[in-house]
């Protein structure tokens, strides 16, 4: 294992106070960042598109570390991590599991959002002994309805957002009215809240490959998920224009036992919006 051990130091919980850490497996350095008590199985958090270290809620993330030890990491060719940013969501699942396997874990609960979900139903399928627990928020399944069309509607906010010189999550993730607006602009700000050793940004050629990834996943034949046996929770808005709110429903039906959670008038980051609902729903479902 080619992390620190910290044990004997006091535990982080807070996400802005972890440092940036880094682990070799199959020819890449994967970068990550660990926080909260070790010992027992780690809760890894799978990310979004075109997102990196920086880009997780602390307001989601430091009340799951109270108590669990946490830990998210950038994928290959994304951020601080070295190599090059598959064009499949399979592959990323497997560099996925290589640097899980890099960090020494045999059992680990997974916290996914948007393509982290994708990666994580294809981690999970795959190799099921690995998960515990699965967290699956703003996502869908393979081959899911509209998946496709996750492309067109993020260049078209991405213009929206370039002229009006705004981050364009607050597009993406939020509605555009008098409840989204402002939760857009107070997640946006509490992405900056972390002033020291921050990530890079994504490179235009990796979010396009990332954006390749998940049109072939969207095109792609449904993946057998009656197999995901694990505890599941699933969580969304109801007004999800990424990755439309009807394919949580749709994973809540096809996985077995799962629950669901919809937040009214929010979009892709109702999780974001109503954080202070849902981080403790996180919190109480990762504890039992």
């Amino acid at each position: 294992m080619s992390h620190n051990d910290t044990s004997n130091e006091p535990a982080i919980t807070s996400y802005a106070q972890a440092p940036t850490r880094t682990v070799a497996g199959g020819g890449v350095t994967y970068a990550y960042r660990e926080l909260g008590p070790k010992g027992g199985i780690p809760v890894v958090f799978f990310v979004h598109l075109a997102a990196t270290l920086d880009n997780w809620d602390p307001r989601i993330i430091d009340p799951i570390a109270q108590n669990r030890h946490v830990i998210t990491f950038d994928n290959r060719g994304v951020g601080a991590s070295t190599g090059s940013v598959p064009d499949s969501v399979e592959e990323m699942a497997d560099d996925a599991y290589t640097f899980i396997k890099a960090l020494g874990f045999d059992k680990i609960d997974i916290f996914s959002f948007s393509l982290g979900g994708f990666i994580a139903q294809d981690l999970v399928v795959k190799h099921p002994e690995l998960v515990r627990k699965l967290v699956l928020t703003g996502t869908g399944p393979r081959g899911g309805k509209d998946i496709a069309k996750v492309v067109a509607t993020t260049y078209w906010d991405i213009l929206r957002a370039s002229l009006t010189r705004s981050d364009p999550k607050e597009f993406l993730f939020f509605n555009r009215n008098a409840t989204g607006k402002p939760a857009a602009r107070a997640f946006v700000q509490r992405l900056q809240e972390r002033t020291v050793d921050r990530d890079a940004d994504i490179k235009v050629r990796a979010f396009q490959t990332q954006l390749k990834a998940i049109q072939k996943f969207g095109r792609s034949a449904p993946a057998d998920l009656s197999k995901i046996t694990q505890p599941t929770l699933i969580a969304n808005g109801d007004n999800d224009r990424m990755v439309p709110s009807v394919l949580s429903e749709d994973l809540h039906r096809r996985i077995k036992g799962s629950e669901l959670v919809i937040y009214p008038d929010s979009g892709h980051g109702g999780i974001f919006q109503f954080h202070d609902k849902f981080a403790p729903v996180a919190v109480d479902f990762l504890a039992r």
